[in-house]
């Protein structure tokens, strides 16, 4: 079967997009529900990104330091032309810049490679970092006194976290004093880390899901393939539409034109109630983004002193 849309003009004059729906985050802001993700592992291409922004509606694009396009990131919103008022761009602190004094110095440079005075939300990248002397608790709590100052200065309109367990987001609530507005995590019907998604939803945190399509290892698995052909739609739409459905801020990534456009058309049908449960009962177990805490189901924590330091690729 093809799933693209035979109509879909990969020129830059024919379609102007859905129209996004957004969430609102406890502080009033709303950010789109679908965003573009990008990505360090070949995850840019300008002419996708101009075409995301100028033909599919896309007005939030998720990036990060680590990623190496955020000066790329510029260049591409420049020539799409559209204003920066309504675009909604996250970016993240990466581990090594943690701490009192380098957090705010990388914030205002990737506020710079990406050619803006301010960010809409700006993350904590991972909850671990390694500062010598320094719990990762004093660490977090350090740089996140860093990032509340940002807030409170308008440089980051948002402020939140990525791949925080609740024991993160506890320590969080007791050493800081603005909760994270944004927790952003793997989420895709392989990783339903269903315990944090209601932790943050009971806490006014704004659950946002990376990796919807479980890099592409859901688009082949027979139950979602058939799914798609009683919608009529592609597995990626399911996967996407399901995230959505279940109230998650999706950031699916592509460099495919054709994929970014398929991508965006969800909203024109919802999955019955009863695909939902089935969706939602899928296997659920494969993580493919490690952690220190392999599992999202909290464990009894080892000390700070003895957790292993993990590799910060990713």
């Amino acid at each position: 079967m093809n799933y693209y849309l035979s109509s879909v003009n990969l020129g830059m004059d024919t379609f102007a997009g859905p129209i996004i729906p957004s969430v609102e985050l406890v502080n009033g802001l709303k950010i789109p529900i679908l965003g573009l993700g990008t990505s360090h592992h070949g995850g840019y291409s300008h002419s996708s990104v101009v075409y995301a922004l100028k033909e599919c509606g896309i007005r939030h694009i998720d990036t990060a330091k680590r990623y190496g396009c955020e000066s790329h990131l510029k260049k591409a919103i420049e020539e799409s032309r559209i204003n920066r008022e309504d675009l909604w761009l996250t970016t993240k602190l990466w581990p090594g810049d943690y701490g009192c004094e380098t957090s705010k110095a990388a914030c205002l440079e990737s506020c710079k490679r990406l050619g803006v005075d301010y960010v809409d939300l700006y993350l904590m990248h991972w909850p671990d970092g390694n500062a010598l002397g320094k719990t990762n608790r004093e660490l977090r709590a350090e740089t996140w006194q860093v990032l509340e100052e940002l807030y409170d200065e308008g440089i980051c309109r948002s402020i939140g976290v990525s791949n925080f367990l609740i024991s993160h987001l506890e320590q969080l609530k007791e050493d800081c004093d603005i909760i994270p507005h944004v927790n952003q995590a793997e989420y895709h019907p392989f990783q339903r880390p269903q315990e944090l998604v209601d932790y943050c939803r009971s806490h006014g945190i704004v659950f946002e899901g990376y990796c919807p399509l479980a890099k592409g290892q859901a688009l082949s698995h027979p139950d979602i393939i058939k799914m798609s052909e009683k919608y009529n739609c592609s597995p990626s739409q399911i996967c996407i539409r399901w995230s959505i459905q279940n109230g998650v801020v999706t950031i699916p990534k592509s460099t495919k034109k054709e994929r970014i456009w398929e991508n965006c058309q969800v909203f024109d049908f919802s999955l019955s109630k009863e695909d939902l449960i089935f969706m939602n009962s899928l296997k659920n177990t494969k993580k493919l983004i490690t952690l220190n805490y392999p599992l999202w189901k909290e464990q009894k924590p080892q000390s700070e002193a003895t957790i292993a330091k993990k590799d910060l690729s990713q």
